[in-house]
Formats: C-alpha cells, structure tokens, sequence
C-alpha cells in the first residue's frame, strides 16, 4: 500500500468541497478503506450473508490518475452565469462546475478540458436547456488507451440551428491538435444530441480527425473500444481483478461459458483459450460491435455474442452452460435472470459486481433459488469515491442442504 499513502501528500482538489465526484479528499487512504470494508461489511450483516465467506478488501494500486473516462458537462454556475465545464455541483444537480484540476484522471484530460471551455467561451457559445430546447452544448467526454497511450475527445452538442446556433467544428478540432498533450489524439468527434434526457445519447456523429474508436491491452489482449462501448475506467486495477476471477471460475477446459453482461468481451476472451465456447450477451449495441471485432483482432474463433438483454436472449443460446460468469451493470440482475441462471443447476456461478448493495440483493434470490456464496472479495478499484468491485463465488446447494 506503500503508493497509495505516499500519493495522498499531494494538496486537497481546489474543487474538492463542492464537486459530487471525490467523497474522500483530504481523508488518508487506511481511513478510506477502513469505511469501505465497513461499508461492505454492513450490507452483509442486513442481508443474513455469514461474513466467514469474505475475503476482505484489496487495497487501490494508485490513488490518481487512473480513470480512463471521463464525461464532463456543460453548464453553469448560477443560471445565466458565465460557461463552466465540468462536474456537477454537490446537492444542485442544475448546477456546474469546472473540474479542470481533477486528480483523478491523467493530466491530459484537465488539459483538454480547459482547451475545450475556452474554445467555447470565445465563440460565446451557450449551454443546451432541457426545458427551453435553446443553446448548443452538453457534454464533452475524453477517454484514453493506458497501455496504447491513446487519446479520443467527443463534444456533444444539439443539431445546429436558430435556438442553438452553429458549432465550428474545424476551429474545435484545430485547438484541441494544438494542444501540448502527452498522449497522441487518435481522434476527435462530435455527437449530436437533441433528446431530453441529461444523458450522452449518440443520435447521429461525425468524426472530425482521425477515428472514433482508440485501442487498449488488457492482460496481453487487444481491445478496440469505439466511442460508445462500455470498458473498465482503471486498467491496472481491472487487470487484477480478471486475474483473480479467473482463479475463481471453474476449470473451463472444453466447456461451455455463458459470459452474461459481457461489455466489450474482456472476460469472454481470457477464458476463451481452455473453453470450448464462449457465448457472451450485452445489451449495448455499441459493446457488442466491439466484443465481435476484438475477437476477430485477437484471433479468436470459438467467441459468439447476442445483442439484447440477457433475460430476453438467454434462450437463443443454442447449448446449455457448463460454467456462467455474470458482470451486470450498477443495477444488478433481474430477478427474472436470476431465476433463469439457477434453473440450468450448474455447479458454480461466479458473479462480478461495480455495486454491492445491488449484488446483496441478487445473492438474496440466488440463495432463494438453491445456491449459497463461497466466497465473496472486494476491490477499491475506484479510491477518493464511494464506489466498490466485488467477487463473489456461488455454490448450488446439494440436494437436502439448507
């Protein structure tokens, strides 16, 4: 843990009392794992799960700079106030501020931040308003390959026209390539939005330079993540993370694996080199496109992937499981789900969480439905927040066993 503590001598974020990312800045790293644990350790308790089957917490590999993703929005301070970009203000959810001194993510993203708000504070344009459907800007997201040093920034805007106005794209693009970045700008996009939800929604982009995809290694594979595709926002910590799963999962060896909530195939492909297929299901479309082409990339033949949702597609899978791994989103599994994994009575079920409150939740209907947890690890994969990843093995229970 020697990196993590000596990294929380740097300076509190300037942004740190009022930004809702960071809940533990100025809070020494054995504190925070110490309310993290505890945290876990409580869920346990409301959920009857004896706590003999956790393994505890694995300390962060670093503390900084180690997120991927960013989305950042447009906005203002006080309304009509002067253009901010950034994260939104704690407890005023219309509310924005810039974040251009995070210290989560690599030193690029701060930079590309400010070359973007200043850009789109001279040419006076306005934040996009749900409720009037006037002004042009909404979110500016930047992500980055850790191992391909690889930079891709997309601003999403509305469609132009008289209550938003036009967007110099050219000028846009011309800034951000002067901008002294460490990593290489492989790509440079504009999404249009006009739907009402505040959310990052690609009705329709251009590419303005280069791609709209960057490259990552994980665990000696090749990834193409394009624009939209879910992937893990901390690559060292992710990577140790799928190590252990695969220590977890069942020998896979000329099985069949259900890789359910697959993303871009990651965990798919690990255990694809023992297993005799892998069928994998994602409901993002965009992931799905990327589990096939990384497949393809890294040579792989016996991956097969379903776009939809997994309680609505498991059916189409043509051969039963031997092994199923799970790694849903924030929300979790739907009972449904749950209920259609326990009913091919495999022997084991290893399940992969970014949030154990909702993972309590579904080990309540799996224990319902005939399985009990084994053991049970957590990850501070996401350190100065609140979130938590988690592992958990699950047994079926033996005939006659309570």
């Amino acid at each position: 843990m020697a990196n993590t503590t000596a990294a929380l001598n740097r300076e509190i974020c300037p942004a740190s009392e009022h930004c809702g990312g960071c809940i533990y800045q100025g809070v020494t790293y054995e504190e925070q794992l110490r309310q993290k644990d505890k945290a876990v350790r409580r869920l346990l308790d409301a959920h009857d799960i004896d706590e003999s089957v956790y393994l505890g917490m694995e300390p962060a590999l670093s503390c900084y700079s180690y997120r991927n993703k960013m989305e950042y929005t447009f906005g203002d301070l006080e309304k009509g106030g002067v253009l901010e970009l950034g994260m939104h203000y704690r407890g005023r959810w219309m509310s924005i501020m810039t974040t251009d001194e995070c210290q989560l993510v690599p030193p690029d993203f701060n930079k590309v931040l400010r070359a973007a708000l200043d850009f789109c504070r001279e040419k006076g344009y306005r934040p996009y308003h749900r409720k009037t459907h006037e002004g042009l800007l909404r979110n500016l997201v930047v992500r980055c390959g850790v191992r391909t040093n690889e930079l891709l920034i997309n601003i999403v805007t509305a469609s132009d026209g008289e209550l938003s106005g036009s967007f110099d794209e050219d000028g846009f693009r011309d800034v951000l390539l002067g901008t002294d970045t460490d990593m290489e700008i492989v790509g440079i996009m504009r999404t249009f939005n006009d739907a009402l939800a505040d959310a990052v929604i690609d009705e329709s982009h251009k590419i303005l330079y280069g791609r709209d995809w960057y490259g990552e290694e994980i665990l000696g594979l090749k990834f193409k993540v394009n624009a939209f595709a879910f992937f893990q926002t901390n690559i060292d910590a992710v990577e140790r993370l799928y190590r252990d799963v695969l220590e977890v999962v069942p020998d896979v060896s000329g099985k069949t694996v259900y890789d359910l909530y697959c993303g871009t195939g990651t965990i798919s492909q690990l255990m694809a080199s023992k297993a005799k297929d892998v069928y994998g299901i994602d409901i993002v479309e965009d992931s799905i496109t990327a589990a096939r082409y990384n497949t393809e990339l890294n040579g792989i033949t016996n991956c097969h992937y379903i776009c939809g949702d997994v309680k609505e597609k498991l059916d189409e899978i043509p051969v039963k499981p031997d092994v199923i791994v799970v790694d849903p989103p924030r929300v979790g599994i739907h009972d449904k789900a749950v209920a259609m994994l326990c009913r091919y009575g495999i022997e084991e079920i290893v399940y992969v969480s970014c949030n154990p409150k909702t993972l309590c939740i579904n080990l309540d209907s799996f224990r319902s439905n005939g399985y009990e947890i084994v053991q049970m690890k957590a990850y501070d994969n996401f350190p100065m927040t609140k979130h938590v990843e988690t592992c958990c093995l699950l047994r079926r229970r033996a005939e006659g066993e309570v």
